[in-house]
């Protein structure tokens, strides 16, 4: 036998898994850069390099490997998609009216109409809800999807309004707790209620809306492991992270370890009934705390 036949050695069973779900996110990839090929006009700026494609695959691969690169699929868009309403809203609008015709027009498209001619952001958006359609489940959970779309719209809205509000002579920001209530605009709980709804078994979507509560707990956690890692790239850019609202930098790490504390208690309680989806949510949060140990997501602005 030679060396290329070996089976693995005892301990490499791990990388073994691991070269899997890189494999499936290199599927994911090549799936995204269809996406972005398709609409030229959403991804044409350089911080949507092909690293952010990775790191977007990466990002769902590693949190739900159980399932198969065409069952992710729709899931994998959606966060791209996340990151294109991100940019569309923090660094392209230019007025509160800007934010709220972006708004606008997606929020009707959750509704079912047709995008605007010209409205690269809306047209991609309808294009994962038609996917979604093709799901069963899809017809008796679309208020909640649209539910979750409408609350992170609000939550970008609510930031961008804070940000702004901030630069006048007597600005001010918000409180680290009204900032955390306002986790909605990660957006983390919108592309769980997508994956849920798109993969989700019986048993799942039986207690939806226990998952997205605790989900919103996670995704609070997520806030501040990101804000942590990228506190320079957003006083560069412009952006508001926890970190400028408080005067002493411990106190947003000790509020994370209490999130996180009480995000394993919940988690716990969640695995004696449903020990996948509570997987599904510690991998987001191990794999967000690793991956910013050593990068960002988004690319050179």
């Amino acid at each position: 036998m030679s060396t290329t036949d070996a089976p693995p050695r005892d301990g490499h069973a791990d990388v073994a898994e691991q070269g899997r779900i890189c494999a499936l996110a290199t599927r994911g990839v090549r799936d995204l850069q269809e996406v972005t090929a398709a609409h030229p006009g959403l991804f044409s700026a350089a911080t949507f390099d092909s690293a952010l494609l990775g790191s977007v695959a990466n990002a769902i691969a590693f949190t739900a490997p159980w399932h198969s690169a065409a069952e992710l699929r729709i899931t994998t868009r959606t966060l791209l998609w996340v990151f294109a309403a991100d940019w569309q809203v923090d660094y392209l609008a230019t007025s509160a009216d800007d934010v709220r015709a972006v708004v606008a027009q997606c929020l009707a498209v959750a509704d079912g109409a047709d995008p605007p001619a010209g409205r690269h952001l809306a047209r991609l958006l309808a294009d994962i809800r038609d996917d979604l359609a093709t799901v069963p489940a899809f017809d008796r959970f679309r208020p909640v999807w649209r539910d979750e779309l409408a609350r992170m719209f609000a939550a970008v809205a609510r930031e961008w309004d804070w940000k702004n509000a901030s630069r006048a002579p007597d600005g001010s920001l918000p409180t680290l707790d009204r900032y955390l209530d306002n986790a909605d605009n990660l957006a983390c709980s919108f592309v769980n209620a997508t994956h849920w709804i798109a993969t989700g078994d019986g048993e799942c979507l039986r207690h939806l809306d226990e998952l997205l509560t605790v989900g919103r707990e996670v995704q609070r956690v997520l806030r501040l492991v990101n804000d942590l890692a990228t506190h320079e790239r957003d006083v560069e850019w412009g952006d508001l992270n926890a970190l400028m609202l408080v005067p002493d930098p411990a106190l947003v790490r000790d509020r994370l370890t209490q999130l996180t504390r009480r995000c394993q208690g919940l988690l716990d309680l969640l695995a004696e009934r449903d020990p996948r989806q509570a997987d599904y949510m510690r991998r987001q949060i191990s794999f967000t705390a690793g991956f910013y140990q050593v990068s960002d997501f988004w690319g050179a602005r």
